[in-house]
């Protein structure tokens, strides 16, 4: 699927909400139409981001063994950078030398959605913390599942390169494939008995752990397990915001992950007919602690899909048919928590099954409370730019340059 890019010769108007003042406008070229980048200088509030925890995300792209696209040159340039001083954060280029690198190395071409329409929606995820068990200990905890050994991936891609990106999951069932099982088969069926891979307290918290794709399971002896997205069972992700919005439970205004989940722990009865309206299933796998890092970096997340551990508010999860992973991102939205402006560079470094469409990214913000709360808030209109290395074309499809 082609990636979708601006064709204007001039940054897009500032998006008019609260709180977003006017920014300054790149140059135009008289009497063109067609498309041209600009300096990421000219972005609406670039002069603000400090970039404090961009020079890590980068770090880890670069320590990949091939880095995607052209990032083996870019890596290269970036880790020839003057350094900070030497406890401040480790060999990280100063803040003054990423800066200046970005805008004369690279290009910023705004996004646009299939109506050339500016702006789409931006969401966020982050790391969530359970308690738990290997075994299980009692009929109030419920299962996270490792992949089951039957599930079968069908690239269509092999039998139709047009739908490169695009697989189908199911099972044998006799000589056909059938769908795997719903999230309700499983549940009231129980054909993945021995498949667990650890019991966790809070079934709630465990739903959400499945549509975070990942996080971390403390055990009774005080280990801590990460646990990883693996696989998933085929079936189409449904919010179940939409659920309590159809049965009159909540109002449409009042839905986001902290309303929901005090509605669940609030109507047990119910919480888990609701939740079986989403048939999806997310499958674990344990991962290893991640590396230390180094000092003065924030501390590494889970590995998104690009395979790199995620920085907090630096690694953004994207459509990978519409924005190439490893792709650096501008983001022009509000916070989710204080309503303030929220313009900062990310990394395309994950993707997730909710995330469709040019315009659409998912923030990774961390680990703990905070990170919770702003993730389980965030539901903000806001403008994406690619920052592509300048004078490069851009690819035909965002995976060309994975």
């Amino acid at each position: 699927m082609a990636m979708v890019m601006a064709l204007g010769c001039t940054a897009p108007p500032p998006a008019q909400r609260p709180g977003v003042a006017p920014q300054p406008t790149p140059p135009s070229v008289p009497g063109q139409q067609a498309a041209v980048p600009v300096s990421p200088a000219f972005l609406p509030g670039w002069a603000g981001d400090d970039l404090d925890g961009l020079s890590a995300a980068i770090s880890r792209q670069c320590a990949m063994r091939t880095p995607p696209g052209s990032w083996p040159k870019l890596c290269i340039e970036f880790n020839a950078l003057p350094q900070a001083k030497a406890g401040s954060n480790g060999s990280r280029p100063t803040p003054i030398a990423l800066r200046r690198w970005l805008e004369t190395r690279f290009a910023a071409w705004p996004l646009r959605d299939a109506s050339g329409g500016a702006e789409g929606l931006l969401t966020g995820y982050y790391e969530p913390q359970l308690t738990g068990s290997r075994k299980r200990e009692s009929s109030q905890q419920t299962p996270l599942y490792s992949r089951p050994a039957d599930l079968l991936t069908i690239d269509l891609a092999e039998v139709e390169p047009r739908l490169a990106g695009m697989r189908l999951r199911g099972r044998l069932q006799g000589q056909r494939v059938v769908p795997f099982y719903s999230r309700a088969d499983i549940e009231t069926k129980g054909p993945l008995t021995g498949n667990e891979l650890l019991w966790v307290d809070d079934r709630v918290g465990a739903f959400f752990l499945e549509i975070q794709g990942s996080g971390r399971v403390t055990l009774r002896d005080g280990a801590t397990v990460r646990v990883v997205y693996a696989d998933q069972n085929g079936h189409p992700y449904r919010a179940i915001g939409r659920t309590l919005i159809d049965r009159g439970a909540l109002r449409s205004d009042e839905v986001s992950a902290p309303s929901i989940r005090s509605w669940l722990q609030a109507n047990p009865a119910q919480a888990a007919e609701v939740m079986r309206t989403n048939p999806s299933v997310v499958f674990f796998r344990e991962a290893p602690p991640p590396p230390t890092p180094a000092p003065g970096d924030p501390e590494a997340g889970p590995a998104g899909s690009l395979g790199v551990p995620l920085t907090a508010l630096r690694s953004l999860a994207v459509d990978r048919s519409k924005v190439a992973l490893g792709s650096l991102v501008w983001l022009d939205t509000t916070h989710p928590v204080d309503g303030k402006p929220m313009r900062r560079a990310m990394a395309a470094q994950d993707t997730g099954g909710a995330i469709t469409g040019a315009i659409r990214g998912d923030v990774f913000w961390g680990y703990g409370a905070e990170a919770e709360r702003a993730a389980g808030l965030m539901r903000s209109r806001g403008r994406m730019w690619v920052l592509w290395p300048a004078g490069e074309a851009l690819p035909a499809s965002g995976d060309s340059a994975r």
